[in-house]
């Protein structure tokens, strides 16, 4: 009992780490990489790298991970590459060089598929979803302290010593999970047909759209554009910063409201209020003509992913069997990944094209759209074959 709670205890300080070290930098990453392209449809590509790389490492890191019976040295793996790709990012001068260092965090970022499933080893199966939200809140309360540092480390030393510290970090990430034992689990060699089969399970698929969709409009939004919308409305670096922060401040409530209702309100509900709420905050950016009502979308905004997140990614594993369960959480987060490229690249088009308000606007229709259509396609999934528990 000592040694799992010291394991819990640990892999939840290394998940703080790990995304303090890669969202340190981000509240004013926009800006910087604009400082140096000029361009809003060059800062999209430069931002989508992050999804896309880590939406191409996922599966095969998944499989692999599965295929071994080891996760523990490809979280070790990530977070290196969390410090060189914070570091490249810091030494860029020009749009390559962003590019390649966001790519590396990208790569880093796919770590935390085997650090779930590394953590959800020591929680039995029926609390796969409160064990994934422990490691979400860790995770939000991680991304809350370094987004609320980003401003105050920018006027004390330039852009620069954000990315120096993040490198930092993730050395500090990696002593302190050096130590910490993993249980091997029995080798599970990959399968053309059994991928094909998870792939095309509906109760492993249809969370796993949803939370594409998710990360779509967080990383068009709090993460990409909204912070230069703060700074055409006249905010500064201090206010972007904590913009962001206060956004990862309401993920954090919404955590704790999963951990604490979940199982009584019902996933289903839990879905549809969350969609809806995420839905108004792109509504709210959309119509902002000030900072104080645009507040206002960000804590809509961060209210409802901090509801979705946890919720979607422990259902798209929680009736797989243990021994496909990184492959089919690497699924989950590839597929998701793919919004958190999707949403920066797309929209850095679109805003270009029509100016960045008239793009939430857009984004707020196709995301309620979108979402009310696939959650009445899991709750149907649910009704027939007892999926979700209401």
């Amino acid at each position: 009992m000592k040694h799992r709670r010291l394991s819990i205890t640990l892999y939840l300080v290394v998940a703080f780490l790990y995304w303090v070290s890669l969202f340190l930098y981000v509240p004013t990453l926009s800006s910087y990489a604009e400082s140096k392209t000029h361009s809003l449809a060059v800062v999209g590509i430069v931002l989508s790298m992050y999804g896309l790389w880590q939406a191409l490492i996922r599966i095969p890191l998944g499989i692999t991970a599965d295929w071994l019976g080891r996760r523990k040295p490809f979280v070790i793996l990530g977070l290196a590459l969390a410090g060189l790709g914070a570091w490249i990012l810091g030494e860029a001068d020009s749009a390559t060089g962003l590019i390649i260092g966001r790519a590396l965090t990208g790569l880093a970022a796919g770590a935390w598929v085997p650090l779930i499933v590394l953590f959800n080893t020591l929680f039995p199966r029926h609390e796969t979803i409160r064990a994934t939200t422990f490691l979400t809140l860790a995770n939000s309360i991680g991304r809350v302290l370094a987004t609320s540092l980003t401003g105050t480390l920018n006027n004390l030393g330039g852009f620069k010593l954000t990315f120096i510290l993040a490198t930092a970090v993730a050395g500090l990430s990696i002593v302190l999970l050096l130590p910490v034992s993993e249980q091997r689990q029995p080798a599970n060699p990959p399968s053309v047909t059994s991928l094909v089969q998870l792939v095309t399970r509906k109760d492993v698929l249809l969370p796993t759209l949803l939370a594409a969709l998710l990360q779509y409009v967080n990383w068009t939004a709090t993460l990409s554009f909204i912070p230069i919308l703060v700074k055409q409305l006249g905010g500064t670096g201090v206010t972007q910063s904590l913009y962001v922060s206060v956004n990862i401040g309401l993920v954090v409530l919404g955590n704790l409201t999963v951990a604490a209702i979940v199982y009584r309100t019902g996933i289903r509900r839990l879905l549809y209020l969350g969609f809806i709420i995420l839905a108004a905050g792109l509504g709210v950016v959309a119509l902002s003509p000030s900072l104080l009502i645009l507040f206002g979308g960000q804590v809509l905004l961060g209210l409802a992913e901090g509801v979705l997140y946890p919720t979607l990614m422990g259902l798209s594993i929680r009736f797989v069997v243990d021994a496909e369960r990184t492959t089919a959480m690497g699924l989950h987060q590839a597929v998701y990944a793919l919004g958190t490229f999707a949403g920066p690249w797309f929209s850095g088009l679109l805003a270009a094209a029509i100016g960045l308000q008239p793009m939430f606007g857009i984004t707020a229709f196709a995301c309620l759209v979108v979402s009310l259509f696939l959650t009445t396609q899991l709750e149907l999934l649910s009704t027939s074959n007892k999926l979700v528990q209401s």
